[in-house]
């Protein structure tokens, strides 16, 4: 299962959230952008719970604002 996980930072934050986001197991890539969000993070994991877990773990990061997770079903 597949999943794109959409990250907003807090100021000055993002290249440290960043960082974070790529040592979460599950995690396949992640990089910047520019717009309304500050990172894209594609996910690959077994199943939805393990796409809410791979989710929620991003969102706990410290410097993260928001998430929105899109899962490829």
């Amino acid at each position: 299962m597949q999943a794109c996980v959409l990250v907003r930072a807090l100021p000055g934050k993002v290249l440290k959230v960043l960082e974070g986001v790529r040592a979460v197991k599950g995690v396949v890539r992640a990089f910047l952008v520019y717009g309304r969000y500050d990172i894209v993070v594609f996910v690959e994991a077994a199943d939805y719970d393990s796409v809410k877990r791979i989710s929620g773990e991003i969102n706990a990061l410290k410097g993260v604002k928001s998430t929105e997770t899109a899962i490829e079903g």
